[in-house]
């Protein structure tokens, strides 16, 4: 495509526009698969999280998943209830509410550890590319959450002051 017929606001050429649907097929296709275990896309992610490192606190883990606290307190209440996990006040901090796998919660990471195998099959990845496509995903969400500052010429041209 040159630079005479590129429209820089048509829908296909936007980043946001690519993520989106990308991370909704992504997200769609993980549901048949997590289905089995019990396990929504956000559930599956808590428990990746307590399966790498337990016990956490509520604020450990909403960091971690970058949610809000009010969005993961509902997810640990139906993983308790599914006897995934407990949550108990810290022995050593009454503050805090430590989150713990149940034996149940860690005998399903022995169920649950083909889904990323899966998943690279379903989505036609190799390898590589899964190692690249993660490196240009982290590296956007690190310029995210330190976005470069907008310009002053580039504030006027927003509000068509050029």
């Amino acid at each position: 495509m040159d630079d005479e017929t590129f429209d820089p606001l048509a829908l296909e050429n936007q980043v946001c526009y690519s993520l989106a649907l990308a991370a909704r097929g992504v997200i769609g296709a993980y549901r048949e698969v997590l289905a089995p275990l019990g396990l929504t896309h956000p559930q599956y992610l808590v428990m990746l999280a307590l399966w790498q490192d337990e016990p956490r606190s509520n604020r450990e883990l909403a960091q971690a998943l970058r949610l809000d606290p009010g969005t993961l307190s509902p997810l640990l209440k139906r993983l308790a209830r599914a006897d995934y996990v407990t949550k108990a006040r810290d022995a050593s901090d009454e503050r805090t509410l430590a989150v713990r796998l149940t034996p149940r919660g860690r005998e399903l990471r022995d169920r649950a550890v083909n889904v990323p195998l899966i998943m690279i099959r379903r989505l036609g990845l190799e390898d590589r590319d899964l190692g690249a496509l993660n490196d240009v995903l982290h590296g956007l969400i690190e310029a995210a959450d330190h976005p470069a500052e907008v310009t002053s010429a580039e504030r006027r041209a927003l509000v068509g002051t050029v």
